[in-house]
C-alpha cells in the first residue's frame, strides 16, 4: 500500500467503502450507517496520503456516494435532501481534523528522524577524531624513529617497528572498510535496500572474512535446521558482523571459542555473539553503539578503539528496521542484534 500514488490509494479506499455499503445494505437493508463506512474510508486516506488534498477529495466524493448509491431515489443525485448539508459539512470536518493531526505527526516523525541522523553524524565524527588519529600518530612516530636512527637500530627493532606500521596500516584499511559501508545508507534516508539472503550464507561469508584477519579466532556458528531467507543489505549485515566478532575476539582476553547464534522469533531473526571473557563495564553498556566508547575497559589497550565500528554496526542496523543492543552474560559479553522478517 505504501508504495501507491496518493490518488490510487483514494481510490482504492473509496472503492472499499463503496462495496461494503453495498454488501451491508444488500444484507440489513438499512442504510444508517453507510456514512460511517465512508467516514472510516476518509480516516484511513487521510493517515495514507499526503497533506489535506485527498481527505477533502474523500470527504467530497464519499458524501456523493452516499447520496448517489445508498439515498432514495437510488442512483440519482438529489441535493435537496433534509440533513444533506449536515452530513457533508460532518464528513468534510472529520477529514480536516484527521489530516491536520495526520500532517502534524508526520511533520514531528521527520524531526525526529532528522534529529536521530544528526546524532549518529556526531557521533560519527567523534568516532573518526579519534580512531583516525591514533594509528596515524603511530605510524607517523615509527617511521620517523626508523629514518632517523635506522644505523643505531638492531634488525629486530627495524622489524618490529615494521610490524607496528603494518598493524595500524591494516586498522586503518579496516575503518576505511567501515566508512565504505556505511556510505551505502543513502545521505536522504535512513534506510536500506533490502533482498531476501540466505542467512547461513551471509555468516559463513562473515566469519570467513574475519578468520582471513584473524587466523588464530575460533568461532562455533549455530543457525537454524530450515532454510532461511532474511531481508538485508548483505554487505552490511556482514560488516556488523565483522565488528561484533572482532571486537569479541580482541577485547574479551579469553582464549574460549566466540558463539555466533542464530535463532527466529515471531517476526524477525536475532544474532547473538557470545565470548567468555572480562564482560562490558555496566556505566558503558548503555552507550556502548554510542561511537564514542574506545575499549571495555579501562584496562584494554587504548590504541585500537571500535568507536566507528559499533557506531557504524548501530547505523546499519537501525536503517535496517532492527535493534542492537550489549550486554554481559555470567561468563562474558554478549552483543544482540535481530533484523525484521518483513
Amino acid at each position: 500500500m505504501k508504495h501507491l500514488p496518493d490518488w490510487l490509494k483514494t481510490i482504492v479506499f473509496l472503492a472499499i467503502a463503496t462495496l461494503c455499503s453495498l454488501l451491508f445494505h444488500l444484507i440489513t437493508n438499512n442504510t444508517t450507517n453507510i456514512a460511517i463506512v465512508y467516514m472510516l474510508s476518509i480516516v484511513l486516506i487521510t493517515k495514507y496520503t499526503e497533506g489535506y488534498r485527498y481527505g477533502i477529495i474523500g470527504s467530497v466524493v464519499g458524501v456523493i456516494g452516499v447520496n448517489y448509491f445508498f439515498t432514495f431515489p437510488y442512483l440519482e443525485l438529489d441535493f435537496t435532501r433534509t440533513g444533506y448539508p449536515i452530513t457533508f459539512l460532518g464528513m468534510l470536518a472529520i477529514s480536516l481534523i484527521t489530516s491536520t493531526t495526520v500532517v502534524n505527526l508526520q511533520a514531528h516523525q521527520r524531526l525526529n528522524a532528522d534529529a536521530e541522523k544528526e546524532k549518529m553524524r556526531a557521533n560519527l565524527l567523534r568516532a573518526i577524531s579519534h580512531d583516525l588519529r591514533t594509528p596515524l600518530t603511530g605510524m607517523i612516530g615509527a617511521s620517523a624513529t626508523y629514518i632517523e636512527m635506522k644505523d643505531n637500530l638492531t634488525e629486530e627493532e627495524k622489524d618490529e617497528l615494521i610490524l607496528h606500521i603494518h598493524e595500524d596500516s591494516n586498522w586503518l584499511l579496516h575503518m576505511v572498510e567501515n566508512l565504505l559501508s556505511v556510505t551505502r545508507i543513502h545521505d536522504n534516508n535512513t534506510t536500506v535496500t533490502k533482498v531476501s539472503e540466505p542467512v547461513e550464507e551471509v555468516v559463513s561469508e562473515a566469519v570467513m572474512r574475519l578468520k582471513k584477519r584473524y587466523p588464530g579466532a575460533r568461532i562455533l556458528v549455530k543457525t537454524p535446521e530450515e532454510f532461511l531467507m532474511v531481508p538485508m543489505d548483505a554487505t552490511l549485515i556482514e560488516q556488523v558482523m565483522i565488528n561484533l566478532l572482532e571486537n569479541a575476539y580482541k577485547y574479551s582476553k579469553s582464549k574460549k571459542p566466540i558463539e555466533l547464534t542464530v535463532t527466529t522469533e515471531s517476526n524477525f531473526v536475532r544474532f547473538s555473539i557470545m565470548d567468555y571473557g572480562v564482560g562490558i563495564n555496566k556505566d558503558m553498556i548503555y552507550n556502548f553503539f554510542d561511537g564514542y566508547t574506545v575499549t571495555r575497559n579501562s584496562s584494554s589497550d587504548s590504541t585500537r578503539g571500535m568507536g566507528i565500528g559499533l557506531s557504524i554496526c548501530k547505523t546499519i542496523i537501525m536503517a535496517h528496521g532492527g535493534v542492537i543492543e550489549a550486554g554481559n552474560h555470567s561468563n562474558g559479553a554478549c552483543f544482540t542484534f535481530t533484523l525484521p522478517l518483513e
